[in-house]
């Protein structure tokens, strides 16, 4: 074979090598220089909003009746001091959290069916709003309902802007923020972008997605807004072109380093 032919061998190969080349495809979630965000200023980002109740969320509910008076009962004296009365208390205390503390799923339609109501729906609410909504409606079986509703079971996922270190991340707080959540999972990573932080969040006709700036201060009131279940926060990380251009270029720098040692070994064959 001719030098020439090897060299467009070399070439071929080259081609080949670099259309699959690697470059920065960890960067998940891309979006075009057109890209239209949904705008931040729709977002609720009061701690009065709160947390709001979504699809395939768990419920632990309790009801009492006269306003949670058997709660009150059960909690009463257990910081007077008395040994017997107070312990016996906490112990009341804590069968009834074992007894009333069953758990119902929020479907994916937004209802709920609960013991006497049936299905109701408390998509949206929050959980103020839902024990509210479910005291009212318990009026028709019980006198004064007193209702205690939590989340079991609500998460979000977090993208820091470093490979291999994605996390869900449950959410034990109600009311946890976006600043909270990149806090548990140790701040952005060492090559995250922290001027390109993404929100994703389910919504009734898909996806919106949000774009904000945490580099600057200005950006902490994006930040303090209340997460949602499920919501996304993907850290966009930099490029790293110098780095993986290297290493997808180095098969064929060996490539054409074998190839010419073996035309010189041709060459000096006798």
């Amino acid at each position: 074979m001719k030098f020439h032919q090897i060299l467009l061998s070399v070439l071929g190969s080259s081609v080949l090598v670099l259309s699959g080349c690697t470059i920065n495809q960890d960067i998940l979630f891309r979006s075009g220089e057109f890209y239209e965000f949904a705008d931040l200023d729709d977002l609720d980002k009061s701690q009065d909003g709160g947390y709001r109740i979504a699809p395939n969320d768990m419920l632990t509910f309790q009801l009492f009746s006269n306003n949670g008076n058997r709660l009150n009962q059960a909690t009463a004296g257990t910081n007077t001091g008395d040994s017997g009365g107070g312990g016996q208390n906490q112990q009341q205390m804590m069968n009834m959290g074992q007894q009333g503390g069953m758990t119902y799923l929020v479907k994916p339609d937004g209802l709920v069916e609960l013991p006497e109501l049936g299905n109701i729906r408390l998509e949206g609410l929050t959980i103020e709003e839902a024990e509210g909504l479910l005291e009212d409606a318990y009026t028709s079986f019980y006198n004064d309902p007193y209702v205690i509703i939590r989340v079991t079971n609500n998460r979000v996922f977090v993208f820091p802007g470093e490979a291999g270190s994605a996390t869900v991340v449950p959410l034990v707080n109600m009311n946890t923020t976006l600043l909270e959540v990149l806090a548990m999972v140790g701040g952005i990573g060492a090559r995250g972008n922290a001027s390109n932080v993404k929100l994703i969040r389910k919504t009734e006709t898909g996806r919106d997605v949000y774009k904000m700036d945490l580099s600057v201060i200005e950006g902490l009131d994006d930040a303090n807004m209340v997460v949602q279940a499920y919501d996304i926060i993907y850290v966009e990380p930099m490029p790293q072109l110098v780095r993986e251009t290297t290493e997808s270029l180095t098969p064929i720098t060996s490539l054409i380093s074998t190839l010419t040692v073996l035309w010189a070994f041709v060459l000096n064959t006798p």
